[in-house]
């Protein structure tokens, strides 16, 4: 069977396989996106595939919108997946019942990239950009897709020469969403929401203070009208909503490839991107899912909660996303990626059945991180820790692994660790020397980037932006119990931009320490310390 407008001709050989198929008009609905969008989202991966798209998917269905999405990606996505696909792409859903439910998605209506070189693509976003009915702008480029400063707090090259010299032809990510927000700022100041969906703290701030950094460099330098800052500081025209998301998309799985051949599909097989992506005609996903929108979109917005969405204020998203990245779900993930590298796991599920890694998160969950946790008033953080540890991360038929959510993690550990550890510093009741399971973690890290496991093998280290910061003091580390571990990294437990504190101030730097020394002792160390830290 062939993903394209033609193979899916013939429906009903499609639906005896067991999948779900659009039902409606799809031809009549991108021409009515094309004409009249309202929604572009940038980053069109996993995560957007299994749950935006297909939340539109569902809506379209229901006859709730008439229109789909317009995604924005690399052009290796676009040319080898999306094109030849017609825009088609394959949802698995992995039930913890062992059930699974597989959905052809078609919501979206057109597939352009922002990458350099393509500037009729580029053309039609500013197009885009124009429309009256566009409501909003959406975003998964992860944390790092809005950092505009190096490891060493200066601006990036390709940053450094938009902010220089202006609009017309930008080579950085956000330098080009700048210039199709002047595009719509030309065309008549029209208002837009600019919705950050990434999974990191605050992430609408995020976006507004990288945006508001190039235009005010553009206003100052006379390469942009004055009144471009008034517009996208203005709320009333230019919104930064925060979001939470929550949904675990782990990266296209072999046996759920196989699954798909079985039923005769052709060119299933995943692309590895030039930027060690794994991009396919598939996303298999879990079937949970949360996403919390604050409620600030100045051009109107379809009705999303319609299809599960949550809209509420900025405080209570707040709260939600404090209770899920700081507390209930991400430093978990955390602590299972690290230990389950080092440990030679391949599969999260597989992590807790280990005694001391199901302790260990256990432990950050349920006593480091419960005492902390927001309470936002519509999720009560321990049903959803309950949730997490009972039923999400145990779920067998999930084939997340350590090695893709340990990527990037030095962006991560201030959000998922240096806001718990701030909280303990400022309560009248609570200590922060009797923190274990955490600083464990931020050990297990440092002993993670030596790229060697507890058996003493070599491995790949994930992609990470500093590496190259950190490598000179991680190559001073050595397995033997003959080394002074605080001389050699004590410069990097001072990096507040990477564990949101200096560790030193904090008074966890010697419990740091001690732990990696135990961990670089020689081979089987981790593992030694990490079941006594538990037990004690």
């Amino acid at each position: 069977m062939q993903l394209n407008e033609e193979g899916l001709k013939n429906r009903q050989e499609w639906e005896a396989a067991g999948y779900c198929l659009p039902q409606y008009d799809r031809e009549a609905m991108t021409a009515r996106t094309k004409e009249n969008p309202y929604w572009v989202h940038f980053g069109a991966g996993n995560i957007f595939r299994a749950f935006q798209a297909n939340v539109v998917q569902n809506l379209l269905n229901e006859g709730v919108v008439d229109r789909g999405i317009i995604a924005v990606s690399g052009h290796e996505a676009m040319e080898k997946l999306n094109i030849p696909r017609d825009n088609y792409f394959i949802l698995v859903t992995l039930k913890a019942n062992g059930s699974t439910e597989k959905t052809v998605v078609g919501s979206v209506a057109e597939s352009l990239t922002l990458d350099g070189g393509y500037e009729k693509e580029f053309n039609r976003l500013k197009e885009i950009f124009t429309k009256d009915s566009l409501q909003m702008a959406s975003f998964t480029i992860t944390e790092k897709g809005y950092a505009i400063r190096g490891g060493d707090g200066s601006f990036r090259s390709d940053v450094l020469e938009d902010l220089q010299k202006g609009w017309q032809a930008p080579v950085s990510y956000i330098g080009k969403i700048c210039a199709l927000l002047y595009a719509r700022y030309q065309a008549g100041e029209k208002p837009i929401a600019m919705v950050s969906m990434d999974n990191c703290s605050h992430n609408g701030t995020i976006l507004r203070e990288a945006v508001e950094t190039y235009v005010r460099a553009w206003c100052e330098n006379n390469l942009a009208e004055e009144g471009f800052l008034s517009y996208i500081t203005n709320p009333e025209k230019v919104s930064f909503p925060w979001t939470m998301i929550d949904k675990i998309c782990p990266r296209p799985d072999a046996s759920v490839e196989a699954m798909l051949r079985e039923d005769h599909i052709q060119g299933t097989e995943p692309i590895i991107t030039a930027k060690k992506t794994y991009i396919a005609p598939y996303v298999n996903a879990e079937e949970s899912e949360y996403l919390v929108i604050e409620d600030a979109f100045p051009n109107g917005r379809p009705e999303l909660e319609k299809g599960g969405l949550i809209f509420t204020d900025a405080q209570t998203v707040d709260k939600v996303e404090r209770m899920k990245v700081c507390t209930c779900l991400n430093p978990l993930h955390t602590a299972l990626s690290v230990f389950g590298c080092l440990l030679g796991y391949r599969k999260i599920y597989e992590e807790m059945q280990d005694e001391g890694i199901r302790t260990l998160v256990e432990t950050i969950g349920y006593k480091e991180g419960l005492p902390v946790a927001t309470d936002p008033g519509i999720i009560r953080p321990k049903d959803f820790l309950d949730t997490v540890l009972k039923v999400r991360i145990p779920n067998p038929f999930m084939p997340d692994t350590p090695q893709r959510i340990v990527t990037d993690t030095s962006q991560k550990l201030a959000v998922r660790f240096g806001e718990t550890i701030r909280a303990y510093q400022e309560s009248d009741t609570l200590d922060v020397k009797t923190l274990k399971g955490i600083p464990l973690v931020l050990a297990g890290w440092l002993r993670y980037l030596m790229a060697v496991d507890d058996n003493g093998n070599s491995f790949e280290l994930s992609p990470d932006p500093m590496l190259d910061t950190l490598k000179p003091c991680i190559d001073g580390l050595k397995l033997t119990e003959q080394q002074d571990v605080r001389s050699i990294i004590a410069p990097v437990l001072k990096m507040k931009e990477i564990f949101g504190v200096d560790l030193y101030d904090a008074g966890l730097a010697d419990k740091v320490c001690g732990y990696l020394q135990s961990m670089t002792a020689g081979t089987g160390a981790v593992r030694r310390t990490l079941d006594k830290a538990m037990r004690e």
